[in-house]
């Protein structure tokens, strides 16, 4: 292993909250039945231009253990061969034209591209194999228009996981064949969806060079839920061309995949704390649960709420407390895997509970729940104690908060120094309705 990737890896071990966060990932990753840990795209720039991160964070996950399914793309270098070559390059509905010519061409630049990844690999102590043929059967359905492009119609996934149970990554390229052996050019993003949908992984990747799915600021977005956000992002003007048909081939994908899996979007270097961590870097898109919401607890199953907030607190909540909390609003996703209980006040709703089931951290669950109970309650306000570990994430999403006694007090949407004044007062003088040290 190069000195450059050990530097590398030791910056991603860096990036880390903490040793327990990692196990946890770990335990989880390695659960899923270990050999579909991971179907991961890697963009033709990324090779181009980040190949000494890929490779570190490659190398990084084989150290832990993990064996990932790489696809890559190669755009940027089939334009600059064709260039070379003085070949035409048209395009119809931004999906390059391939003629026999290109075919040749791509093909040429997928192979060398393939070794080029296998080979820095197997530098940095990563054993890999390339595969540039015999994964992807297709049909040839525009020709008309889109020349040799194939539409993929079945996966042979046998010797990939093969080579995965000996622990070797294998690296495949878009490439594909016809029941009559016509090879074909594969678009990079339909040959990861098909694999994954064919091998059904923990976690499909795409490693970009944005690093996520940029809001109209150019800021990333956290965490997509398809239920609850993909309408609306959908339809703005700042999601447009590769993004949106890769958010649209997202929601298809993940709608037969098993419901623990989520799609990431990320950077090379920052893929561990991605992966590994309960914040991430880059955008994590799933399926994510629709979300109950009452004014009462009509309708809410209050023994599954007590186990969701007995079991993240990990202490008994008060035998009473649906009956003496005066409820505004409670919202809860329909698995009852994170809840968010407002309780009622002469002014402000006050939070009175915010729990995620700890499976389902790092799912962006409880973020999308937090969202949904933000946009529909301009105001809020809670109390935390000093040792909370949901601190961190307090301090990220309040407009304010002040420490005062044992607790830390935050707000949102509180402008007023009276409103402030009256809500911090409330809020410590509020009698615990958990037995434990940190409760919210």
């Amino acid at each position: 292993m190069t000195s450059s990737v050990k530097d590398t890896i030791y910056k991603l071990l860096t990036v880390m909250d903490s040793e327990t966060q990692i196990r946890k990932y770990l335990k989880r990753f390695s659960s899923e039945q270990g050999l579909k840990f991971a179907v991961i795209k890697v963009g033709g720039k990324i090779l181009k231009e980040e190949m000494e991160n890929l490779v570190a964070s490659l190398t990084f996950l084989k150290q832990v253990g993990l064996t990932p399914i790489i696809v890559h793309g190669a755009g940027p270098q089939l334009t600059a061969r064709l260039s070379e070559k003085n070949i035409a390059a048209e395009f119809v509905d931004g999906q390059r034209v391939t003629s026999p010519e290109v075919l040749k061409a791509a093909r040429e630049v997928f192979i060398d591209e393939n070794h080029n990844v296998t080979s820095q690999l197997k530098e940095s102590g990563v054993d890999a194999t390339s595969f540039y043929s015999g994964v992807f059967e297709c049909d040839i359905q525009h020709q008309d228009t889109l020349g040799l492009v194939g539409t993929i119609t079945s996966v042979e996934i046998e010797q990939l996981l093969k080579t995965v149970k000996k622990g070797r990554v294998p690296v495949v390229s878009p490439l594909g064949e016809t029941k009559e052996g016509q090879i074909v050019n594969v678009n990079a993003d339909s040959a990861t969806f098909s694999l994954a949908k064919a091998i059904q992984p923990y976690k499909i990747i795409f490693l970009t060079e944005t690093g996520g799915v940029l809001d109209e600021e150019s800021n990333i977005i956290p965490n997509i839920s398809i239920v609850n956000n993909y309408k609306y992002l959908i339809k703005q003007p700042w999601v447009h061309s590769g993004m949106k048909l890769k958010l649209e081939k997202i929601k298809d994908i993940l709608e037969v995949m098993p419901t623990a899996t989520s799609v990431s979007i990320t950077k090379p270097q920052l893929l561990a704390k991605e992966l590994f961590t309960d914040k991430g870097s880059g955008t994590l898109v799933n399926m994510g649960e629709k979300a109950i919401e009452s004014e009462n607890w009509s309708g809410i199953e209050q023994d599954k709420l007590r186990i969701l907030i007995e079991s993240s607190f990990n202490k008994k909540l008060s035998s009473n407390y649906f009956d003496d909390i005066e409820l505004y609003k409670v919202y809860v996703t329909e698995c009852y895997r994170a809840a968010i209980i407002l309780s009622k006040t002469d002014g402000i709703p006050y939070l009175d509970k915010f729990v995620v089931n700890d499976d389902a951290k790092g799912e962006g669950l409880g973020r999308a729940l937090w969202e949904k109970v933000i946009w529909k309650n301009k105001k809020l306000f809670w109390r935390a104690s000093l040792q909370n570990p949901v601190n961190k994430f307090y301090a990220t999403v309040a407009d304010g908060f002040i420490k005062t006694g044992e607790w830390k007090v935050y707000w949102v949407g509180l402008t007023s120094y009276d409103d402030i004044q009256q809500s911090v007062q409330y809020a410590i003088s509020k009698n615990k309705t958990v037995n434990e040290e940190w409760a919210v």
